[in-house]
């Protein structure tokens, strides 16, 4: 038997949650000693490549380089719905390239336009040439003029919606890469490569994006988690939070896919359907794992918190060990301690994030030694990931930090 419940927390955006914890908890004194993480510990939570193992490994990869140029990364954003043409607020579409999606909103912060006003449905990369709506509220007249006046802004489509434009209002992003220097044989090698994915799924592991310039924001959360106040305050202190949610996350992917049970579920995983969402209990792995194998179900993975606890059985044995691996306990990600104190601003609700990609169509073509990649990703999930399992690249690799650049992370 699995125990089946609705699908609640799937739709939150674990990387902007608002990770609110119990309000009658008593505060942890934020001057307390700050904490300090060993180097070991220190490694273990930074961001690298090589501790993600991809699914493809045994076949070769294509080479190349990501980013030569802008136009070599464009995203496009698939709106979860359109503006209707008339309402309170005014939805730009914009291209913009060269710029971060913070670029645009603090340009607008400066004409005078509360941020908290400002609506965005996601976060978009700066190198590259990327597409996605904003809104302000109609009485901002102005706000399509700042935009415009932007270098490395052009302005596409001005409209008018009901609502403001929340973060996670869409259904995710359109990408086309291109990779350069690849090998002569590099489109055989990617449709090998393809074929398994479609066979077996995709890793869903969190980029480098996730992790910073250095890949080190999981190790700021790990010590504010300990009572240590961090650069930023409260908004980034969530932030540095749920990027240790998320090396946990990659940490237990990458424990799946090392030892052959990546395409299948344990028990004790909540496991979710793909044509409905529903996510359940598994009980029976005999019952469950043919599902698994035909990529009807898969295996979705924590991102601890108040409302995601720790599972049960074998899965949740892996669970406790991933999070000894990093210093951790459940009650860490909730923002709770012991004493029945709460760290500040620490606590997230928690999600679950599915293990594995299916049903991933990718355009792929090849020109001399330019390798085209055109796919849809759902939002939350990484085209870096699937650019990696491709070329076996160490793509968008964080930069490396020495011991005289303490404030690096």
């Amino acid at each position: 038997m699995s125990r089946a419940h609705g699908d609640a927390g799937a739709g939150e955006d674990p990387l902007l949650e608002d990770g609110a914890t119990d309000g009658d908890e008593t505060l942890l004194d934020a001057s307390a000693a700050p904490a300090t993480l060993d180097d070991d510990l220190t490694r273990r939570l930074t961001f690298r490549w090589s501790d993600l193992p991809p699914l493809t490994a045994d076949l070769p990869g294509t080479g190349g380089v990501l980013r030569r140029e802008h136009d070599d990364f464009v995203v496009r954003e698939l709106p979860l719905y359109l503006p209707e043409g008339s309402g309170s607020h005014t939805y730009v579409r914009v291209e913009k390239v060269g710029l971060t999606t913070r670029d645009l909103v603090t340009a607008l912060v400066q004409d005078g336009i509360p941020e908290r006003s400002i609506g965005v449905a996601g976060l978009k990369d700066k190198h590259a040439r990327t597409e996605q709506w904003l809104s302000v509220p109609r009485r901002f007249e102005g706000a399509v003029d700042v935009l415009e006046r932007l270098v490395g802004v052009s302005v596409l489509e001005v409209s008018r919606h009901r609502n403001k434009l929340g973060i996670g209002h869409l259904r995710g992003n359109r990408f086309i890469v291109v990779v350069r220097g690849v090998t002569p044989d590099a489109l055989e090698r990617a449709r090998a490569v393809l074929a398994v994915l479609a066979a077996q799924g995709t890793p869903n592991y969190f980029g480098p994006q996730r992790f910073g310039r250095f890949g080190r924001n999981a190790i700021d959360g790990a010590l504010a988690v300990r009572g240590t106040r961090v650069p930023g305050g409260r908004v980034l202190t969530r932030f540095f939070v749920g990027a240790l949610q998320s090396q946990l996350f990659n940490a237990l992917l990458a424990e799946r896919v090392r030892d052959g049970t990546f395409g299948t579920v344990l028990r004790g995983d909540w496991a979710r359907k793909h044509d409905t969402g529903g996510t359940f209990e598994v009980d029976d792995v005999a019952l469950e794992a043919p599902r698994a194998a035909a990529l009807a179900i898969s295996a979705t993975l924590p991102l601890h918190g108040t409302r995601v606890r720790i599972s049960a059985h074998e899965a949740g044995e892996r669970e406790r060990a991933a999070l000894a691996d990093l210093g951790l306990t459940w009650e860490d990600l909730a923002g709770r301690r012991h004493d029945g104190r709460r760290t500040p601003h620490a606590g997230r609700r928690g999600d679950r994030r599915i293990s594995r990609l299916v049903g991933l169509e990718v355009e792929v073509d090849q020109d001399g030694d330019a390798l085209r990649l055109a796919f849809d990703l759902p939002k939350g999930s990484y085209a870096t990931t699937v650019v990696r399992e491709i070329t076996k690249v160490e793509v968008d690799a964080p930069e490396e930090t020495s011991a005289d650049e303490p404030d690096a992370r």
